[in-house]
């Protein structure tokens, strides 16, 4: 069993719900356009790293790239809730990165295929530790930053989001119902790029702590 630390707690990992194309400026830089409605897919908890964690790519792939993003861990079930109290089912927020097989996800796109095999590989969720939601001052209002060897890969913020944390955990909810112990990934600023043996990753975001780790 896969589990995460919140505080003093080890909380069993359920689903990783991700969200794709988020954000205006990562949206352009691949040329897609802005969705009507969030681009939701799953990631298993198999894909779990931690703090210090090494990340491995596999070997039917050349071109992994990175995405930092804010985590938000579900404490409470949620079933088709409202945006207005969609926090209140948020126990906690962690650093995440979205990592991401670029050149099999374009193959299966091609295809017309699903490409959950391009983003849910081992080593393809490394997070940081839980803080508790109440220590999270407003999570729209976050600075994210990731670096790959000290240069400055990826720097935003979590007000750049089109639709809110509230808004995603809404709109996730209606689909399937989330569970304590699942997690939301909530997109990408733009950045991202393709990471390397030998990288070291460090990713920050205001208020939630730092995550590191490196490519075997």
């Amino acid at each position: 069993m896969h589990t995460v630390k919140l505080g003093n707690q080890d909380i069993p990992v359920g689903k990783i719900v991700c969200i794709g194309r988020n954000y205006i400026e990562h949206i352009r830089e691949l040329g897609n356009q802005p969705p009507d409605k969030p681009v939701i897919f799953i990631k298993p908890a198999s894909s779990f790293i931690g703090e210090g964690g090494t990340i491995v790519i596999p070997p039917h792939s050349s071109d992994c790239h990175h995405e930092v993003e804010l985590a938000v861990l579900i404490g409470t079930e949620a079933k088709n809730v409202d945006a207005n109290n969609a926090l209140d089912h948020v126990t906690g927020y962690a650093v995440a990165l979205d990592l991401t097989l670029r050149d099999i996800q374009g193959t299966q796109k091609e295809k017309g295929l699903p490409w959950e095999i391009a983003k849910a590989f081992d080593t393809a969720c490394p997070l940081s530790a839980f803080v508790p939601a109440d220590q999270v001052g407003n999570p729209q209002k976050l600075q994210i930053r990731l670096t790959v060897n000290h240069d400055v890969r990826q720097d935003g913020n979590t007000g750049d989001m089109m639709r809110s944390v509230a808004e995603l955990i809404a709109a996730a909810s209606a689909y399937f119902t989330l569970e304590a112990g699942d997690i939301l990934l909530t997109g990408t600023p733009s950045g991202v790029g393709r990471i390397v043996s030998g990288d070291q990753l460090l990713a920050e975001i205001e208020q939630v702590g730092t995550l590191s780790v490196s490519v075997a």
